[in-house]
Parts: structure tokens; C-alpha cells; sequence
């Protein structure tokens, strides 16, 4: 690859719109000169959850303007982007369509080649733009709306799936908990928010494949016993679910919450044992949940193992993961950008399949 590079990342897998823009100096790790981001989670509460259309629409709207706010805040012009990179999967079909289209429109007018990047390994590599980027290899956590994945990173586009969940998400977990006891949308975070009230041993939940011989996830059960606890509750004091006094509700999350993330803790420690390394990356949004972090932070140092996370600000979609996943593709040679500018979209696209 050249020395320099000057690569802009755009997201639209789902809700968020991002832009970001990343420099590229021969081996150096890439540098994030600005980034973007417009949530649409104001929009989608009035539905309970996100609309498709409506997420689309909405993409169309916002993409150009962040791209104008990215290039001023960085100093640069179109002139100085040497390649566009999109998300190209996995996502929503209508929202991925808009930032390809965006992206190979202005790859094909600036004469700049185009790269289509894999959400997950976005969020993979999202920690190398933290303040204290891990090194390879290391075994990553990633806890990605309904994606959950234990695997081995070797290096970029180096993955070797450990473990994966087999029905609902850790993510899941919480939106449909969350759901569940009328805490809304987005339901993790207002879950994990309510839980810090209550007790994580306040009700007995169970702890769905933690004793298997084998690093997978499932927490479709988990959701269930959530309902059946929760009406319990809300039988024996003749009202609704979302009518239960708020130290009752707090209980819930709480105990919801230490469930997912027990299961989650002994996996991770699992997986560094089954490996035998020292290096955990934590990535994807369940990763800001604050008792996540916490407990795996005491765990690992009672081990000597390093953990690593994003910034809290980009856990959630973003372009500059898109940016720095596309920049340290290009840098590694795993893959080299595109002048066709005919393209297309993976709504479901597994990371294992990241080559085809």
C-alpha cells in the first residue's frame, strides 16, 4: 500500500449514521482525525423499537452533512480522501443500501477506489482507537446488538470463532428484558440503569449453558424466566407488569443484569484459559455496561490478564470503526480497495465469511 492514506469510513447498518475519517502512515496504527454521529433513537421510541423504513429515510437525510462536518473538523476536502469504505454488512438491507450508495457515488466521482467493510470486525478493532490499543493476538468478547462472539484474533482478518450464541444475544437479553418490564427503547440501557437501584440477588435467574463444556451462549431462556418472574409479581400484587413498585422492578434488572453478565465473565475467563493467552477485548455495545466492565476488570487482574475496551462513545455504530477496520485492512494487505462501483449489500454475513 502507499505511505499515506486518507481513508473515509461511512456507517448505516441501523440507527446511527456515522462518518469518520481516518490518516494512514505506512505501518503506524491508523489515526482518527474526526468522526460524526447522529443516533436515531429520538425517532424510533415513539414505534418501541426500530423501523426499517424509517431508519433508511433517515440515513438519506443525515450521511452528506456529517461527511461535511467530518471534513471541516479534520481540515480536508474531498480532494484528500484516497479511499471510501462502507459498511457493507451485516444490518438492515434498505439502511446498508443507503451508505454504499453514498460511498461508491463519491468513489466513482472522485475517481477513488471503495472498500466494503464487515460490521462486526468494525466493532473487532473498534479498541485500536482507544488510548491504550491492544496488541495481537488476544481473545475478543463481542457483544454486539444479536451478536454474541467468543474468538481468537490473531491479527486482521485472522478469527477463529471460540464460541457464539445459539439463539438470543447478550444484547438481545437486555432489549427484551428491558421490553418485557415497560422500560422502553433503547431497553439495555435503561435496564442497566434501573439495575444499579436494585438487588442482583433479588430474584433467582437462570444462567443458560454456563456449566456446558463448550464456550456458546444462549439467553433465549434467560428472557423467558424474566416474563414468568415478572408477571409472578405482578399477579400476587394484582396489577401490571409495568405497575410493579419500582423496587421490585429494579430487583428484576438487577438480577437480569448479573445473569448476563456472569455468563459473559466465566466464558471470557473460559476462552483465555482454552487459549492460553494474556488479552481480552471487550467490543460492541453491551461492552459500556459499566458491571460488565467492572467485573471483568477484577477478574482479569486477579489473572495478570490485560483488558482492553473502546471509548464509551464508540461502543455503539459509528464510522470511525468503519474507517479503521478498512484502514487496518489495507495496511495488513488483507484486502485492497475497489474501482468497480457496482455493489451490493449482506444483510446477514457471518465473520467467519468475511472473504467471500
Amino acid at each position: 500500500m502507499e505511505k499515506y492514506l486518507c481513508v473515509l469510513g461511512i456507517e448505516s447498518s441501523c440507527d446511527e449514521t456515522g462518518v469518520a475519517l481516518v490518516d494512514v502512515h505506512g505501518n503506524h496504527l491508523p489515526v482518527l482525525l474526526a468522526h460524526a454521529l447522529y443516533s436515531q433513537i429520538e425517532m424510533h421510541q415513539a414505534y418501541g423499537g426500530v423501523v426499517p423504513e424509517l431508519a433508511s429515510r433517515d440515513h438519506i437525510r443525515r450521511v452528506l452533512p456529517l461527511t461535511e462536518q467530518v471534513l471541516a473538523e479534520s481540515d480536508r476536502t474531498l480532494a484528500d480522501v484516497d479511499v471510501v469504505a462502507f459498511t457493507r454488512g451485516p444490518g438492515l438491507a434498505g439502511a446498508l443500501l443507503v451508505g454504499a450508495g453514498v460511498a461508491c457515488a463519491l468513489g466513482a466521482a472522485l475517481g477513488k477506489p471503495v472498500l466494503g467493510v464487515h460490521h462486526l470486525e468494525g466493532h473487532l478493532l473498534s479498541p485500536f482507537l482507544s488510548a491504550d490499543p491492544p496488541q495481537f493476538p488476544f481473545v475478543a468478547l463481542l457483544v454486539s446488538g444479536g451478536h454474541t462472539q467468543l474468538m481468537q484474533v490473531d491479527g486482521v482478518g485472522r478469527y477463529l470463532i471460540l464460541g457464539e450464541t445459539i439463539d438470543d444475544a447478550a444484547g438481545e437479553a437486555f432489549d427484551k428484558s428491558a421490553k418485557l418490564l415497560g422500560l422502553g427503547y433503547p431497553g439495555g440501557p435503561a435496564l442497566a440503569k434501573l439495575a444499579q437501584s436494585g438487588y442482583p440477588t433479588a430474584f433467582k435467574l437462570p444462567r443458560p449453558l454456563l456449566h456446558s463444556d463448550n464456550l456458546d451462549f444462549s439467553f433465549a431462556g434467560l428472557k423467558t424466566a424474566v416474563m414468568v418472574q415478572a408477571k409472578k409479581c405482578a399477579a400476587a400484587q394484582n396489577c401490571g407488569v409495568e405497575a410493579l413498585p419500582t423496587e421490585t422492578l429494579a430487583g428484576l434488572a438487577a438480577s437480569t443484569q448479573a445473569a448476563i453478565v456472569e455468563v459473559l465473565v466465566k466464558k471470557s475467563l473460559a476462552a483465555l484459559k482454552q487459549t492460553q493467552l494474556q488479552r481480552l477485548v471487550v467490543a460492541g455495545g453491551v461492552g459500556a455496561n459499566r458491571n460488565l466492565r467492572e467485573q471483568l476488570n477484577a477478574e482479569c487482574a486477579r489473572r495478570g490478564v490485560r483488558v482492553h475496551y473502546p471509548e464509551l462513545h464508540l461502543c455503539t455504530d459509528n464510522g470511525a470503526m468503519i474507517a479503521m477496520a478498512a484502514a487496518m485492512r489495507l495496511q495488513s494487505g488483507q484486502q485492497k480497495a475497489s474501482e468497480v462501483y457496482a455493489f451490493d449489500v449482506k444483510p446477514r454475513w457471518p465473520l467467519d465469511a468475511i472473504g467471500a
